[in-house]
């Protein structure tokens, strides 16, 4: 998600977006099953590519579980990874099917113009053409792969879908909690 292009001005108080607090430990994925007999886990990621979840070597069920990744790799969609002390399929890595694996946000090295969605969920939306907040942005679609589309539930209680890329994206202001756009005639009507 691009936060470039010009700052606007200071948003006023009214215009304030819910801001989040950024979560220290966001979900990367899901475990979902095992694979051969010497403890291997199939975990669906939820990150841009599975590719991504190959990049850690520590991960954590919880805030206060870490776990060690020995090896971890990109097979038919999902992300083979063996754990430390998970040697057996049908011991620990049958009783962590169904758990969610989350990473630290102070392990990744997010590029500049990036942003976590779990970040910017509950932003309020601005379109800078009909100039006034038209919703909050209420998920991020990411599965078109030519880009991801904001998802936004309309003020009129309506959903909204504006392309998450130039030029309907202006600006991210993760201090105001403010998602700029400009949308087209006909997009939002």
């Amino acid at each position: 998600y691009n936060k470039e292009y010009k700052r606007c001005a200071e948003a006023p108080d009214h215009l304030q977006g819910e801001k989040n607090m950024p979560k220290k430990f966001l979900e990367a994925g899901k475990i979902v099953g095992t694979h051969g007999i010497r403890g291997d886990l199939k975990v669906q990621s939820w990150c841009d590519t599975p590719e991504v979840l190959c990049d850690f070597d520590t991960l954590y069920l919880d805030e206060k579980t870490p776990v060690e990744v020995k090896s971890a790799q990109v097979h038919k969609n999902v992300v083979l990874m063996h754990l430390k002390g998970v040697d057996t399929a049908d011991a620990a890595a049958e009783k962590l099917r169904g758990k969610i694996l989350h990473l630290d946000r102070d392990d990744v090295d997010l590029p500049e113009d990036l942003v976590f969605i779990q970040d910017i969920l509950t932003f309020k939306v601005y379109d800078l053409r009909v100039d006034r907040v038209i919703g909050h942005i209420r998920d991020v679609l990411t599965s078109n792969p030519a880009h991801d589309m904001y998802e936004i539930a309309g003020e009129d209680g309506r959903l909204i879908y504006i392309p998450a890329i130039k030029p309907f994206l202006k600006e991210i202001d993760m201090d105001a909690g403010i998602v700029y756009v400009e949308s087209i005639e006909g997009l939002i009507e």
